[in-house]
């Protein structure tokens, strides 16, 4: 069994003691390391000037070294929610100017380590906000691995590396997917479709395991086309969420959305209906398919956490 292990009084990692039951080490037979309920760190990538990179203190654990803002995750706390609170609180990352990409995992069983990979959207300027940094720099991709890099990132950055730019699309059938739960929509389409919009808009923000979209690494957060009809037609887009109106049917445009993103994301392109003849059409260009099913249980499980 592992065991949990207190910062020592005056410990330079927490001048003041604990901030959170999380704020602990963990011991065990593959080593020691920081975060009672697991730790996380961000890779934000801004593909005009590269990765923001910490130059940890040399009291730290491998201080002198290269690597992620990121640190402790609270308990319960989600890895995507915890890389982002520990990045805006070391080097002041502001989580609007970023959209996140993918999750990748760590574990020595007992101990977790999340990288999460966040695309920037809007330019910022870290700042140091604690004393774990000498400097925050963006490094260009193809520098990072000129610098000593913690020996976690090193052995971690060239899959995290080959993965950038990288953007899974998951194409919805909102009719068909709307219609596979009897709530009531036929009493207002529209509605329907808004909370299912509203259920992928969560469902995004946790991610989606990697292995249901055919992508290495652990989670990742698909852009999300929701294609709808008829009465449906007009609901509003939500940030990762593009919603499009099909003029008439709905399976000729979700056709052409797909055959679009095949040609511009080859083999990330999922598309999620249990119509089999538009599976069959969706499947002959390139695309991956889920059931109806298959989502509904995923966003149920993102809205529990």
């Amino acid at each position: 069994m592992p065991r949990i292990v207190p910062p020592a009084p005056g410990e330079p990692r927490r001048p003041h003691g604990p901030r959170n039951p999380g704020d602990a080490w963990v011991e065990g037979d593959r080593g020691r390391y920081w975060g009672r309920f697991g730790a996380a760190g961000l890779l934000a990538w801004d593909p005009a000037r590269g990765i923001l990179l910490q130059h940890r203190a040399e009291w730290s654990d491998r201080g002198g070294t290269w690597g992620l803002p990121g640190g402790a995750l609270h308990e319960g706390e989600d890895a995507i929610d915890g890389a982002l609170r520990e990045a805006h609180e070391e080097a002041a990352v502001p989580a609007s100017a970023l959209s996140a990409r993918f999750a990748s995992v760590f574990s020595v069983g007992y101990w977790s380590y999340t990288t999460v990979v966040a695309e920037v959207r809007e330019s910022f300027e870290p700042a140091i906000n604690d004393p774990e940094s000498i400097a925050l720099e963006w490094v260009p991709v193809d520098r990072v691995a000129e610098l000593p890099l913690h020996p976690g990132f090193a052995a971690a950055w060239p899959m995290l590396s080959a993965q950038l730019g990288r953007r899974p699309q998951l194409v919805v059938d909102a009719a068909n997917v709307v219609g596979a739960r009897p709530d009531g929509w036929w009493k207002d389409r529209a509605a329907a479709a808004e909370r299912l919009r509203d259920g992928l808009h969560t469902l995004v923000h946790h991610g989606v395991d990697a292995d249901d979209l055919g992508l290495p690494g652990s989670r990742w957060c698909p852009d999300v086309t929701l294609v709808v009809e008829g009465k449906a037609r007009g609901i509003a887009d939500v940030d990762g969420i593009r919603v499009v109106n099909a003029p008439h049917e709905g399976d000729s445009e979700i056709v052409e959305q797909v055959s679009a993103l095949v040609a511009e994301h080859p083999n990330d392109v999922t598309m999620i209906t249990s119509d089999r003849e538009l599976t069959s059409r969706v499947e002959s260009r390139g695309g991956r398919v889920h059931g109806a099913g298959w989502l509904w249980e995923r966003i149920d499980e993102a809205a529990k956490r």
